[in-house]
């Protein structure tokens, strides 16, 4: 049997079904590891020195508030700065502008006390929603029929291509910068933890636009207790060569803000990406409400889809989507009622739907398994049915 991979959350100890949860203060799965094979060659995650959210004891911190205004550039300079950035949310939101990109970052810490929010300035009104109801939008394909946008740029595809030709009109700005409408990008950073912080985009639509967390050639990353509400393109997605991230006791969602392209989660960009690369954990996350696709699709990389509940009623199509040369590894996790999209390989190297699954509206075609899928580490399956009241009241910015 599995021992329980021994990280605990040091002020709220839990017990379910006579098992310690693992809801702990370390970095775990495959942000632990240097390799998708080999058990003895770990990773010592440090991020910049601390864990947890009194991290502004750690010499090189810094405590940053809202000042009300844009904080976009403060943000990007007290991360590039220091090693551990402290979120304090008790004097607002932080209001962002344009997605902060942080490139070459290493060892560094991430965290969000007092309810830390960060929120894109821009936003999908009521209006823009009217005009792009009133011209077609959503009966529109995305499969070809684009055209040539007044600012000069290609769009293949139809409904993106008139999405983008409106908003350029009614927003008056053929630069575009509205797509920017993200909150982090990072780029070949290394040792880098993020916690407990509440994201909030504009709401998704299908112009090509930001994410509000992508991570893009990073390697041995720890994204934790995390809200990602209404991202413009995703919610988090990991890319470009990108290996050994864990995704931990996070929420994704979508609210009315949202449009069109609720495709919350992508590891891989293309069947081009490197082999070997995106070994991904994803452990203890809720999808919920609004989420449509993308719980997570996967190309190419190795992704291990433990322990988490969906409850993401109305999905246009299947949450677990494993693709070209993937492999997946899907135990323990929950499908509340009417969800009944839950997994669909496609051309995936190896994928194991476990019978530690629950569904509970079944699927017209229970998902089969191809091959096996081995991970390095050590972890316990928790029983599905706890999910359900366990991360509803533990999982997201919360610590």
């Amino acid at each position: 049997m599995k021992k329980l991979y021994l990280f605990f959350l040091a002020v709220l100890p839990l017990v379910v079904a006579a098992q310690t949860v693992p809801n702990g203060n370390k970095p775990f799965g495959f942000a632990t590891c240097s390799s998708r094979t080999d058990a003895s060659q770990i990773f010592e995650m440090t991020g910049g020195g601390s864990f947890d959210c009194r991290a502004d004891s750690v010499e090189g911190s810094i405590v940053l508030k809202s000042d009300g205004n844009d904080m976009a550039q403060k943000l990007t300079d007290a991360v590039g700065n220091h090693s551990v950035v402290v979120l304090d949310g008790s004097a607002g939101d932080f209001l962002i502008s344009k997605v902060c990109r942080l490139q070459g970052l290493k060892d560094k810490t991430i965290v969000g006390i007092n309810n830390a929010t960060l929120r894109t300035v821009w936003h999908i009104t009521p209006e823009i929603v009217d005009r792009l109801n009133s011209e077609g939008i959503p009966a529109m394909t995305t499969n070809g029929g684009g055209g040539t946008l007044p600012n000069g740029k290609v769009i293949k595809e139809q409904a993106e291509y008139n999405t983008r030709r409106i908003l350029i009109e009614m927003l008056n700005d053929k630069k575009e910068k509205y797509r920017n409408s993200g909150i982090f990008a990072l780029e070949d950073c290394q040792n880098v933890i993020i916690r407990n912080l509440k994201l909030i985009g504009p709401g998704s639509i299908d112009v090509g636009g930001k994410d509000l967390l992508s991570l893009a050639h990073c390697t041995n990353m720890w994204i934790d207790h995390c809200d990602f509400i209404d991202g413009m393109d995703g919610n988090l997605d990991i890319t470009d060569e990108s290996d050994f991230c864990t995704v931990s006791w996070c929420t994704f969602s979508y609210t009315e803000h949202s449009y069109r392209h609720q495709n919350t989660n992508l590891v891989g960009s293309g069947d081009s990406e490197t082999q070997g690369k995106l070994n991904i954990t994803y452990a203890y996350n809720v999808w919920g409400a609004g989420c449509r696709a993308r719980m997570p699709m996967v190309r190419v990389g190795k992704v291990h889809v433990l322990n988490n509940y969906y409850c993401c009623e109305g999905n246009a199509s299947s949450c677990i989507n494993p693709r070209k040369y993937s492999e997946c590894l899907v135990e323990g996790n929950y499908f509340a009622k009417n969800i009944k999209k839950v997994f669909e390989p496609k051309d995936a190297a190896a994928y194991v739907w476990d019978d530690s699954n629950i569904t509970v509206t079944q699927p017209k075609r229970m998902p089969q398994s191809k091959g096996k899928v081995k991970i390095p580490y050590k972890y316990t399956v928790l029983p599905a049915e706890t999910l359900p009241p366990l991360l509803s009241v533990h999982a997201g910015a919360r610590l």
